[in-house]
């Protein structure tokens, strides 16, 4: 139980520190931005899929399960986001 009440402690203080950061960022800082939480989501990916290499409970391969979907989810969402503005900048001949 209490490693469920420090890893609960330190999501919520990540996201709190996560969310105070990102707020404060230029908007013409974005793009770059977007790629480096590319990176840490794909990271995440990566290491669920580690973890489940191991012997775990059920409720441990419920959150791994659900921490891989929501990180898949964010990594093709940013791709998608990140390539719609760069087309932005394109020229367009015609």
């Amino acid at each position: 139980m209490a490693e469920l009440l420090l890893m609960a402690s330190v999501f919520a203080a990540s996201f709190a520190v996560g969310y105070l950061l990102i707020s404060r960022v230029p908007p013409r800082l974005h793009t770059p931005l977007m790629s480096m939480t590319n990176a840490v989501s794909a990271v995440t990916i990566l290491g669920g899929i580690l973890l489940f290499a191991g012997e775990m409970t059920v409720g441990q391969k419920a959150f791994g399960a659900v921490a891989i979907a929501l990180a898949a989810f964010n990594a093709v969402g940013g791709f998608t986001i990140t390539d719609r503005m760069l087309r932005m900048f394109h020229r367009h001949h015609g």
